[in-house]
C-alpha cells in the first residue's frame, strides 16, 4: 500500500511540475490522472520493489549528484576529443563482471555507463557487461570502477574496497 501511495504522490508531483498551473480544476485533473495511473499500475502488478523501488530513495540522493558530476566531466573529455584536430579516438570494447546482485542494480549500472558520454553498455547479463568506449581509456575505466562501487552502495551492498578506491 505504501508503494501505491508513493507512486501516486510522485506522479501527482510530476504533473504539477510539468503543468505549472495551480487552478483547482487542473490540480483535480492531475490528481485524478495520477490516481488512475497508480491504480492501473497496481492492477497490472507492476508496483513492486523493482517497478517502484522506494527503498532506494535516500541512496539516490547521494548517487544522482555524483552521476551528474561524472556525466559533466565525461562530456568535457569528449568535447576535447572532438575539438582536437587529430581526433584521438581508439574505439575499444571490454567485458567485465559487475558487482551488482539485483536487477535494479544491474540496470542502474548499465544505464549509468550509457549516460556517461564516451561509453555505452552493449550487452548486460547478470555476470557480465560488454561496454564500448570511444577511447581505450574510457572503456578500461569501466572495469572495477568507482561507478561499480557506488551502484553497489546504491542497491544496499557494502562494496569490497580496492586499493586507492572508495
Amino acid at each position: 500500500m505504501s508503494r501505491l501511495i508513493t507512486l501516486f504522490a510522485a506522479l501527482f508531483l510530476f504533473w504539477i511540475v510539468l503543468s505549472g498551473f495551480f487552478t483547482p480544476f487542473l490540480l483535480g485533473a492531475g490528481a485524478l490522472s495520477a490516481l488512475a495511473v497508480a491504480w492501473f499500475a497496481s492492477r497490472m502488478d507492476v508496483v513492486d520493489h523493482e517497478g517502484h523501488p522506494v527503498h532506494l530513495g535516500l541512496s539516490a540522493l547521494t548517487y544522482w549528484p555524483w552521476l551528474i558530476k561524472e556525466i559533466l566531466q565525461s562530456s568535457w573529455s569528449v568535447t576535447k576529443i572532438i575539438l582536437d584536430p587529430k581526433l584521438p579516438v581508439s574505439p575499444t570494447m571490454v567485458k567485465f563482471a559487475p558487482g551488482q546482485r539485483t536487477v535494479v542494480g544491474l540496470v542502474t549500472h548499465a544505464n549509468s555507463i550509457t549516460l556517461t558520454p564516451a561509453t555505452i553498455s552493449i550487452e548486460v547479463e547478470p555476470g557480465e557487461f560488454v561496454v564500448h568506449g570511444l577511447t581505450r581509456e574510457s572503456a578500461l575505466a569501466c572495469i572495477d570502477s568507482e561507478m561499480n562501487r557506488r551502484v553497489q552502495r546504491f542497491e544496499g551492498q557494502v562494496p569490497v574496497s580496492v586499493e586507492g578506491g572508495n
